[in-house]
């Protein structure tokens, strides 16, 4: 390659991130503009804190904010103990003859499960898991934060197995010839080798399935309940954000209802962001440390 080649690829790079860069401003521009005047009146705090009672003329996404957190949190409490041990599984069966063919239908299975639809996962839920939960706890409608949480657990789990699988297998395997020849096993090497060498790839799978969980919709409107309330107990109903904006509708541009529906959109916009910083940030400081 030219050294000519090499400056266009390089100023191609910079301006797909510069492009990039943009887009992700115009997105923040976009959504800003029609929630401007709830910060040019004084009254965005309200917004943030509030109750939503359109008829009391209060606009308050609080309990939307709290129900949103209170799944996603759940839901990565729940899939990244269980994508961490599948993969897990996945990572030490393939180095043994006896269960490489299970492993192989398991990673075939979950990487099925990746291209299953989301509102699939949304009728799953309604006539399967829903019944079950409230047959179980004989609380509620099932409809709740533990039913959204379950299921989305099933949505976001098979991209961090195969996320981590990779990391995994990407460690080199004259690490594992080194630990073998000095007695170690199978479980030694993944739990002293592969999993402290794969922590930016785990990182990165948790950062995935966390933005995906907060930004999804169908799963939380067909399962969570839309209760507009403070969730008190996961088996309470509740509303996220994301639900929130498809089910509010306004005609007026200029209603307080449009404007909160736009504030719903900059608090993602802000936690998502936030949350793809903060992961930047750790990985930054990993490898300061190195």
């Amino acid at each position: 390659m030219t050294r000519s080649t090499e400056r266009a690829v390089e100023a191609l790079f910079f301006l797909s991130a510069m492009v990039s860069g943009l887009i992700i401003c115009l997105i923040f521009v976009f959504l800003l503009i029609p929630a401007w005047p709830l910060f040019s009146q004084g009254r965005f705090p309200s917004i943030l804190t509030g109750p939503w009672s359109p008829h009391l003329g209060q606009f308050g996404i609080y309990p939307m904010i709290t129900g949103t957190l209170a799944i996603t949190l759940l839901t990565m409490l729940l899939a990244v103990p269980l994508s961490l041990g599948c993969a897990a599984l996945l990572s030490i069966g393939n180095r043994s003859r006896f269960s490489r063919g299970f492993c192989r239908v398991l990673r075939k299975t979950v990487e099925m499960m990746t291209g299953v639809p989301t509102v699939v996962y949304g009728f799953v839920g309604i006539f399967l898991l829903v019944p079950r939960v409230r047959h179980l706890f004989q609380d509620g409608s099932g409809m709740c934060i533990l039913s959204a949480a379950l299921m989305l657990t099933l949505l976001v789990a098979p991209t961090m197995i195969l996320l981590f699988d990779d990391h995994f297998k990407s460690v080199p395997p004259a690490y594992g010839d080194a630990v073998r020849a000095l007695g170690g096993t199978e479980v030694q090497y993944f739990l002293y080798v592969t999993l402290p060498r794969s922590r930016p790839g785990i990182l990165a799978g948790v950062t995935l399935a966390c933005g995906r969980a907060l930004g999804d919709t169908l799963i939380a409107l067909m399962i969570a309940g839309n209760a507009v309330q403070v969730p008190g107990s996961l088996l309470d109903s509740a509303r996220t954000l994301t639900a929130h904006i498809a089910l509010v509708f306004a005609a007026d541009y200029y209603s307080p209802e449009f404007q909160a529906v736009f504030a719903c959109a900059l608090i993602l916009y802000l936690l998502s962001g936030s949350l793809a910083l903060t992961a930047r940030r750790l990985h930054d400081r990993r490898e300061l440390r190195r």
